[in-house]
């Protein structure tokens, strides 16, 4: 799959992200303050609202678009992986919050799975368990980053986001099913707004995000949503 290089990019950035970051703030600490935080509501434009999908006619599928609802039932657990560990490193909304809302993400995968009578990757639902090894050396490189101080945590999520949002265009591009775009276009949805709420965190504690699969116009785009 097209993606299975840009993922072994990122991880190789978060390495090398890592190693720095641990060299330069190998002391520094963060106080488990934040900004009041509304990821948590679902009633918020732009959240995923766990819309049935049966009601909608199953067409053929392109061998395109199957691999893409496996990748994607898999990109969806990393999200929820990565966050329940942050959730045991840093005390602060938004984490738990967003691993919350990945739970229904990744059960509005599954459902397409399940209707188009594909095989679920996920067979081991334990944090970091991976059918696709690209998804394992990633979540081990954004937990050994989130887990280097708060701010780190917080660029692993927006990154994220970033990814997700990036994937799921591409996906929604490759798909003419009206029943996967439609939830492809929920999970992009409420990835904008995860990705809002991890930039007004960083900005509330004087940090930025650099993007690594969109441009920096579109994040702007994205952000002043």
């Amino acid at each position: 799959m097209k993606s299975l290089p840009k993922i072994g990019f990122i991880v190789a950035f978060v390495f090398a992200s890592v190693q720095m970051s641990f060299a330069m703030h190998a002391d520094e600490t963060f106080q488990n303050t934040s900004l009041p935080d509304t990821t948590g509501n679902s009633n918020v434009k732009g959240g995923c609202y766990n819309e049935s999908i049966s009601y909608i006619p199953a067409s053929p599928l392109s061998e395109e678009e199957k691999q893409g609802l496996i990748f994607m039932r898999e990109e969806e657990k990393l999200a929820y992986d990565v966050y329940s560990a942050m959730i045991e490193a840093w005390d602060i909304p938004i984490f738990s919050n967003i691993s919350r809302s990945e739970t229904s993400h990744m059960q509005l995968m599954l459902e397409l799975l399940e209707k188009y009578q594909i095989p679920d990757p996920v067979a081991d639902e334990n944090l970091g368990a991976f059918t696709n090894k690209a998804f394992t050396d990633l979540y081990q490189a954004l937990v050994k980053q989130g887990k280097n101080n708060l701010v780190d945590a917080l660029r692993a999520g927006a990154l994220i986001e970033e990814t997700d949002i990036a994937d799921l265009r591409e996906r929604m591009k490759a798909s003419d099913n009206e029943d996967i775009k439609l939830v492809y276009e929920n999970l992009l949805q409420a990835s904008y707004r995860h990705l809002r709420a991890f930039s007004r965190n960083l900005e509330f504690r004087e940090a930025t995000y650099t993007p690594q699969r969109l441009s920096q116009k579109e994040i702007d785009e994205i952000l002043n949503m």
